[in-house]
């Protein structure tokens, strides 16, 4: 069925719709209130809808779906190219319609859950580098007084009741109650921290697909939780490599006239999922007293961190296979491309 293209172009009050009328040949290029926008559709035949993959995108998406409309969230460097001149809402809903009838991969609708652990990730992320500036600062702080704190967490939490009463024999109580007060706000950060891994391994132990990959070496309850949410639809992806160059983690290619050149990774994809693989396959080489002789034979004609972001890459591919073919991880599986 030749359904009628829509772009819409979400903002946050106002969205802006672009589409030929069917009957009228008319191209349509309007302005519709957050309010009326799922009415809007509401009485419409099925239409193939295009919005960028920004803030919002996927619950739209999921509510018009329901609807019987077929959705297509594109990637805003895809979008991009067909906005030809000025950039306001009229022009971008204009360039997103001309998208979603191109051939494309397109973004892989998320479900809420999916988007509820991707906030966890981002809530923990927020607290983690608060926790850090909280501990650099303290550290500047006293540096101003003379005193040098070790590095590491474990012995600032070790030296500082020293330190602080050192200091309270000169300095005025005002200054000692607070740097007492953001010691002690590092404890309660911490906690927060804990507590959305709790809440974390508790998706783990109702979550089939993230305890499938989860078996696999190198792949904790961080990197199995944010490849589950990240990826979406695994079928999205049509091979492991497809999903590993999503990632980021396969070579940047340049060539011409039949030759191919491959530099380094690409780091076009996610950079936290793609930290977490690469640490996750840098504990596997330190930690692992059997590596396997894959590994081992790469070692030896490979630096370190090339073996890293190759084994990194190889557990992208099996995070796609495991989940793509509803399969256990097997340590011995054998891939045997078809004749």
């Amino acid at each position: 069925m030749n359904r009628t293209a829509v772009g819409v172009d979400i903002a946050k009050n106002v969205f802006q719709l672009d589409y030929i009328d069917q009957d009228t040949g008319e191209i349509v290029n309007k302005p519709i209130k957050r309010a009326k926008f799922l009415e809007h559709f509401a009485n419409r035949a099925p239409c193939l809808i295009g919005m960028e993959a920004c803030g919002g995108a996927h619950h739209w998406a999921r509510q018009l779906t329901k609807m019987g409309h077929e959705v297509k969230l594109m990637p805003g460097e895809f979008v991009k190219a067909f906005n030809i001149r000025n950039k306001n809402d009229a022009a971008d809903a204009r360039a997103i319609w001309l998208a979603v009838q191109q051939p494309g991969k397109p973004v892989a609708v998320k479900t809420e859950m999916q988007q509820a652990m991707l906030g966890l990730h981002r809530m923990r992320q927020q607290l983690l580098k608060f926790r850090t500036m909280q501990i650099n600062s303290l550290r500047g702080l006293l540096t101003e007084y003379g005193e040098v704190m070790s590095k590491g967490r474990s012995k600032l939490d070790k030296e500082i009741p020293v330190v602080l009463e050192r200091l309270a024999e000169r300095l005025p109580a005002v200054i000692i109650d607070t740097f007492r007060e953001q010691w002690s706000g590092l404890a309660k950060l911490d906690e927060q921290v804990a507590q959305i891994e709790r809440r974390m391994r508790e998706w783990k132990k109702e979550d089939k697909s993230v305890k499938a990959i989860g078996e696999i070496p190198g792949v904790g309850l961080l990197t199995a939780t944010a490849a589950v949410a990240m990826m979406g639809d695994p079928k999205a992806f049509s091979s492991g490599r497809e999903f590993a160059a999503w990632v980021g983690i396969v070579p940047r290619q340049t060539g011409s006239g039949g030759k191919v050149n491959l530099h380094a990774i690409s780091k076009k994809g996610d950079t936290y999922l793609r930290t977490l693989l690469i640490h996750g396959a840098r504990s596997v080489l330190e930690h692992t007293k059997e590596p396997g002789e894959w590994i081992g034979q790469m070692k030896k004609r490979r630096p370190k961190n090339v073996v890293v972001v190759a084994l990194a890459n190889k557990m992208a591919r099996t995070i796609w296979a495991v989940l793509a073919h509803d399969q256990p991880y097997r340590k011995d599986y054998i891939s045997v491309k078809p004749a």
